[in-house]
């Protein structure tokens, strides 16, 4: 690492709660968007070095290591506690499996938050301003002491709440309302996907989706390929705009792909398009002094002419 590098880090996701308000459900795999919510968080923290997920294995969007707590279902202290035994880091992450508007800025944020001001741990705050000890990025060594601590007074982890181990480390708060929310119960689950669908997010959260559905990393201006298929539409015919991005898409990959050849395909395509339009549009333009012109012919060119008998 060099000294312009961000200092590594890991991350831990705690995914093997019984969710009781939700009668039971497996909820790490209920979809908000498409995407299970478990694999929303894996996205937002792909950055991390490492990440170490608290459950039973299971299919995830991408690689990650699996450890469970000891007993299986004995509360987010020992899962916790378990998932450190796999990380390296200096700094971890420590993640629930229930956040469906998780960005990689907020955690990004936390870090700082955390390495910038001296303390022990960063953890975000709700809309109530309540913390969220699970959305958070900790120094590993102060999470091993409260841990050692706590086994040590009570002869084990199980079924410790987390403020327990919380209430002895030195914290900072960083709001964030969006981020924060997380599913507890079916009306939040409900309103989570309602608001995937708002206007406002509703475009961002389909490329998201359809990226991670097709393994795709690349960021690309999607005003650029909006451009793209509006004069695809205009100038030549609505059908005509899907299959265009299409071929974009497919002559950048052939390119080498990245996002410098989808914005060199979109480039060539939008001229290709511009002048498609011209073209009708200096069509439509001939065809309309043509007709003018017959219009204003010579009077009387309908009537019998001077030599008629």
């Amino acid at each position: 690492m060099t000294s312009n590098e961000p200092a590594a880090h890991d991350a831990v996701v705690l995914a093997g709660g019984g969710a009781r308000r939700l009668g039971g459900a497996d909820k790490p795999g209920l979809r908000v968007g498409g995407r299970a919510l478990l694999d929303r968080v894996l996205d937002a923290c792909a950055d991390a070095r490492a990440t170490v997920v608290v459950a039973a294995p299971r299919p995830t969007a991408r690689s990650v290591r699996f450890a469970r707590e000891d007993p299986p279902g004995a509360g987010p202290v020992a899962a916790l506690d378990a998932g450190l035994r796999h990380v390296t880091a200096d700094d971890v992450l420590v993640l629930s499996a229930d956040l469906p508007f998780l960005a990689p800025d907020a955690l990004r944020r936390l870090l700082t938050a955390l390495r910038s001001g001296g303390t022990e741990g960063a953890l975000l705050t709700d809309a109530d301003g309540r913390d969220q000890p699970l959305v958070a990025a900790y120094r590993a060594a102060a999470l091993r002491r409260e841990l050692a601590a706590l086994t040590a007074a009570h002869g084990g982890l199980t079924g410790l709440p987390l403020r327990r181990l919380t209430a002895g480390l030195d914290l900072v708060r960083v709001p964030d309302p969006v981020g924060s929310f997380d599913c507890d119960t079916w009306d939040d689950i409900a309103t989570a996907r309602a608001r995937i669908r708002e206007h406002d997010h509703v475009l961002d959260e389909w490329i998201s989706a359809v990226k991670a559905e097709l393994g795709v990393d690349l960021d690309v201006d999607t005003g650029v390929l909006l451009d793209l298929a509006r004069d695809a539409a205009h100038g030549v015919a609505r059908p005509a705009a899907p299959l265009t991005t299409f071929l974009v898409g497919y002559a950048a990959a052939r390119a080498g792909g990245g996002s410098e050849a989808v914005a060199e395909a979109s480039r060539k395509a939008a001229a290709l398009a511009l002048r498609w339009a011209r073209e009708a549009e200096q069509e439509a333009a001939g065809q309309e002094a043509g007709r003018a012109a017959g219009q204003d012919g010579p009077a009387g060119n309908d009537g019998p002419g001077p030599d008629a008998g």
